[in-house]
C-alpha cells in the first residue's frame, strides 16, 4: 500500500528511542511497514552500538541512517505529523508538519527536552512501576533501558510489574537464548548468528553492559536486573534474569531511601545523569 500510493501520510509520536535514538519519522515505514529481515537488521545495528548509548542520542544516527536511506526508495510524496505527547499519550504538547525528516527532527529536539530528566548521581537501586499497558516483558522491558543508564555499577534494577505473567507470546525464542550482554552473543557469533537478530537486540536491551570471556565461560554484567512480576522464579531462571516477589517490596519506603529511586509509569521518560546533559548527545552522520 505505501508503494502503491501517491501520497504517504505518517501521524506519530517521538520518544527516546533504545535503537535509533528517538523514534517516529521515517522509521514508521522501515522497519514499520517493512518485513521481517529489515527489523532484525536495524534492532541488531542498534544493539551492537548498545542501548545505553544509543537511546536519547539526537541527530542522525547510524540506524537512522538506515532508516531514512531506505525510505528514499519509496518513489510517492511523503509527509509527517510528528508530536510530542505527556502523560502516557493523553496530553498534546507540541506538533510539527513538514517531510519526514525535517518534522522528526524538530519533534526529537522537543522530545529531548520533555521525555529526558537527569539526576545528579547514579543510584544503588531502581525500581521501575511498569504501568498495566505494557503486559509483557517484550513491551515491559522500557522499564529497564530507560532507567539503566543512571544505575550504580553493580547496582539493581527491578522491573516492577506484578500483572506481567509472560515474557513474550509473539517471541517464544528469547526463552531460547535467555538474557544476556552484547558480547556474550558476539564472541559465540557461529552459534548464535542464525537466531533472529531483532530477538538477539532484545536480549541485550534488557541487559544493558557487560563482559563475556569466551574461554572461561564467565558473563559479568554492569548491573543487576530482577523481574518482580508474576513470572516464576524458575522461569526467570531459565531467562537468565534475577527473581524477585513483588509482595515483597515496600513501595513507598522505598520512596524515601536517598539511595533508590522509584520511578513512576516507568518507560515512558528516559533518565541520563546530568553529567551527560552537555554531551547529550547529537551525532552527526
Amino acid at each position: 500500500l505505501v508503494a502503491e500510493s501517491d501520497i504517504n501520510l505518517i501521524v506519530g509520536p517521538v520518544f527516546p528511542h533504545e535503537v535509533v535514538g528517538f523514534s517516529g519519522g521515517n522509521k514508521y515505514f522501515f522497519p514499520g511497514c517493512s518485513v521481517h529481515d529489515v527489523i532484525d537488521i536495524s534492532h541488531w545495528v542498534g544493539a551492537l552500538i548498545t542501548a545505553s548509548r544509543i537511546i536519547g542520542t539526537l541527530g542522525i544516527t547510524p540506524v537512522r541512517q538506515l532508516i531514512d536511506a531506505a525510505s528514499e526508495l519509496i518513489d510517492a510524496a511523503k509527509f509527517a505529523f510528528t508530536m510530542d505527547v505527556l502523560s502516557g499519550g493523553q496530553e498534546l504538547n507540541a506538533i510539527a508538519f513538514g517531510d519526514p525528516q525535517a518534522a522528526w527532527a524538530a519533534m526529537a529536539k522537543i522530545s529531548a527536552q520533555t521525555h529526558i530528566t537527569y539526576v545528579e548521581k547514579p543510584y544503588k537501586r531502581i525500581v521501575a512501576l511498569v504501568p498495566e499497558m505494557y503486559d509483557d516483558m517484550w513491551t515491559g522491558a522500557k522499564g529497564f533501558y530507560k532507567s539503566e543508564p543512571v544505575c550504580a555499577d553493580g547496582g539493581d534494577v527491578i522491573i516492577y510489574a506484578p500483572h506481567i505473567t509472560e515474557v513474550a507470546a509473539m517471541h517464544p525464542g528469547i526463552r531460547d537464548i535467555g538474557y544476556h550482554n552484547i558480547e556474550y552473543f558476539t564472541k559465540q557469533w557461529d552459534r548464535f548468528k542464525d537466531h533472529p537478530w531483532g530477538e538477539l537486540a532484545h536480549s541485550t536491551h534488557v541487559t544493558g553492559l557487560g563482559t563475556y570471556d569466551p574461554e572461561t565461560g564467565e558473563e559479568k554484567q554492569r548491573v543487576n536486573r530482577y523481574f518482580a512480576t508474576s513470572i516464576s522464579k524458575e522461569e526467570c531462571e531459565v531467562y537468565n534474569v534475577l527473581h524477585m516477589d513483588p509482595a515483597s517490596l515496600d513501595i513507598e519506603a522505598l520512596r524515601n531511601d536517598p539511595d533508590t529511586l522509584v520511578i513512576d509509569h516507568a518507560g515512558e521518560v528516559l533518565f541520563r545523569l546530568a553529567s551527560e546533559r552537555d554531551g547529550a548527545t547529537e551525532q552527526s552522520a
